[in-house]
């Protein structure tokens, strides 16, 4: 999945030893997508080399794509989901001559609608 987002707060390292013996490092960071509702989302990023190269080429204020997976695990009857970033780079803002508002895409979507159905009309004079 990908999601585009401004950089909002990047959380301290964490790091541990796992069962096995292996170290680990992981980061937490949260992103601000600007929709209307859902707009903040916080991604978990692990391992050393994927923790060091994002906070060397990413500050807070950037706009960023981060694709991730969605990953769910069960523990004692709870379930705990989190949102793991796997590739993360530079994003950009819509330009002002995207949509700004709902309604300037109901008027495009509206617009798309009627020139659709003229299409249609024209098509619905065929004899057969």
């Amino acid at each position: 999945m990908l999601v585009t987002g401004k950089l909002i707060k990047v959380l301290d390292k964490q790091t541990g030893t796992s069962k096995s013996g292996k170290d680990w490092v992981k980061q937490t960071f949260v992103i601000d997508t600007n929709e209307q509702y859902n707009n903040i989302i916080a991604f978990e990023l692990f391992g050393d080399e994927k923790v060091t190269k994002f906070n060397e080429y990413n500050k807070v204020g950037s706009v960023v794509n981060v694709e991730f997976n969605i990953s769910c695990n069960e523990w004692q009857g709870k379930y705990f989901t989190s949102l793991q970033a796997w590739k993360i780079s530079k994003g950009t803002l819509p330009s002002s001559g995207d949509f700004t508002s709902a309604e300037e895409v109901a008027d495009a979507v509206g617009a798309d609608f009627a020139r659709a159905t003229e299409v249609k009309e024209v098509q619905d004079d065929l004899p057969f």
